[in-house]
C-alpha cells in the first residue's frame, strides 16, 4: 500500500487543455472517488496516474517515487475497466493468472494467490468457466481478482459498474467496499454516479473541466458545499436554489416571490445583496405558516414521495417520508428548516 500525491498536475492534447493544475493528496489506504459530469476529466487524471496517459506538466506520486516517466508495468497499480476486458478464450482462473504469468511468477505461488482471490470474491465455483458462462457481476468479480492477485499499492478503478443493472450496482457496490475494508489497499475510484460516491468513499474529489471544485468527507460535501456547482451535484435529488434578496431589518431571511425564507445564521451577507438559497429537499417541511407552492407532478416510490412543486418561476422539489396523496394543481404550504439553508452569492456562486 501507498499514498498517491498528484502536484499542479496539467494536461493537453495539442492546443487542448483538459486538466488545469490538479492538485490531490490520497492517504494509504484511503477509499477516494472523483466523481464529476461527462468530460470533466476524472477518467483522464485516472488515466494519467495508471500510466496510460502522459502527463503534460505537474507530478504524480506513488509511495517516496515520482512515477510521471515510468511504464504502467512499474508504478505498482492494478486497474478494473469498464468493459472488464477478460480474455474470452481463457478460463476464470486463467484470467485472473495471465498478469503474474507474465511476470514468471513462480506457478505454486500463482495458484495460491488465485484461489486466496477466488474465495474472497466467491468466485471458487467459477475458477473453470470462460467469460461467457458468467453473468455480468461474476464478470466484474473475475476483473478485480485479476487486479487482487497482484497485491498492487494502489488499486484504480473506471467506472467499473456503468454496465450492471440497478439492483446489480447496489451488490457490487457493497462488494467493493467490504473488500477494500478487508485488503485496506488505496483505492481510486471514478464515477459520474454522486450516489456512488457518497456511499462508497472515505474522500470524494468533485471536478469540473479539468478542475478541483472540492474535495473532502462525503459528509462535508454534503452540509458544507463549496459552491453552486457542488451543491447541486451532491444530493439526490438536488438541492433547490431559489433567487432572492438578503434581508437584515429583524433578522436575517431571504425574499424571494413574495414570501420569506428563513436562514438559522449570521454569515457576512450585506442587506439587499443577491443570494441564491439552497435548501435541499428532504429539508422542507409541510406547515400552515410556511409558502405557497402548487403540486406538479408527485413521484411516490413506497418509503418516500417526491413532489415536484411550483412557485412563481421556482420549481421546487421536496421529499417526504412515507405516502402522501398530493394531488397535480393542489396548494400546500411549505417550511425550510432554517438550520439546514445555505446561502450562495449570485455573481459568484460561492458560498457565503
Amino acid at each position: 500500500m501507498a499514498q498517491v500525491t498528484v502536484q499542479d498536475l496539467h494536461k493537453s492534447f495539442g492546443t487542448v487543455d483538459v486538466i488545469h493544475g490538479v492538485d490531490i493528496e490520497i492517504a494509504d489506504g484511503e477509499f477516494v472517488v472523483l466523481v464529476g459530469p461527462s468530460g470533466c476529466g476524472k477518467s483522464t487524471l485516472l488515466r494519467m496516474i495508471a500510466g496510460l496517459e502522459g502527463v503534460t506538466a505537474g507530478t504524480i506520486r506513488i509511495g517516496d517515487r515520482a512515477v510521471n516517466n515510468l511504464p504502467p508495468a512499474e508504478r505498482d497499480i492494478a486497474m478494473v475497466f469498464q468493459n472488464y476486458a477478460l480474455y474470452p478464450h481463457k478460463t476464470v482462473a486463467a484470467n485472473m493468472a495471465f498478469a503474474l504469468k507474465l511476470r514468471r511468477t513462480d506457478p505454486e505461488i500463482v495458484n495460491q494467490r488465485v484461489q486466496q482471490a477466488a474465495e474472497i470474491l466467491g468466485l471458487t465455483p467459477y475458477l473453470a468457466r470462460y467469460p461467457r458462462q458468467l453473468s455480468g457481476g461474476q464478470r466484474q468479480r473475475v476483473a478485480m481478482g485479476r487486479a487482487i492477485v497482484r497485491d498492487p499499492q494502489v488499486f484504480l478503478f473506471d467506472e467499473p459498474l456503468s454496465n450492471l443493472d440497478a439492483k446489480l450496482r447496489i451488490q457490487m457496490r457493497t462488494e467493493i467496499k467490504e473488500l477494500h475494508q478487508r485488503l485496506q489497499t488505496t483505492t481510486i475510484f471514478v464515477t459520474h454516479d454522486q450516489i456512488e460516491a457518497m456511499t462508497m468513499a472515505d474522500k470524494i474529489v468533485v471536478m469540473q473541466d479539468g478542475l478541483v471544485e472540492q474535495m473532502g468527507t462525503p459528509r462535508v460535501l454534503y452540509d458544507e458545499p463549496r459552491n453552486v456547482f457542488v451543491a447541486s451535484f451532491i444530493g439526490s435529488p438536488a438541492m433547490n436554489l431559489i433567487q432572492g434578496e438578503a434581508r437584515r431589518d429583524g433578522g436575517l431571511r431571504v425574499e424571494a416571490n413574495g414570501y420569506r425564507l428563513p436562514i438559522d445564521s449570521d454569515c457576512g451577507v450585506e442587506d439587499g445583496q443577491s443570494v441564491l438559497y439552497g435548501i435541499r429537499p428532504e429539508h422542507l417541511d409541510l406547515a400552515d405558516d410556511g409558502f405557497a407552492v402548487r403540486v406538479s407532478v408527485v413521484e411516490p416510490s413506497g418509503s418516500e414521495t417526491l413532489v415536484v412543486f411550483r412557485s412563481g418561476e421556482n420549481e421546487i422539489v421536496a421529499v417526504f417520508p412515507d405516502w402522501h396523496d398530493f394531488k397535480p394543481g393542489e396548494t400546500v404550504h411549505l417550511r425550510p428548516r432554517a438550520e439546514r439553508a445555505h446561502l450562495f452569492d449570485s455573481a459568484t456562486g460561492m458560498r457565503i
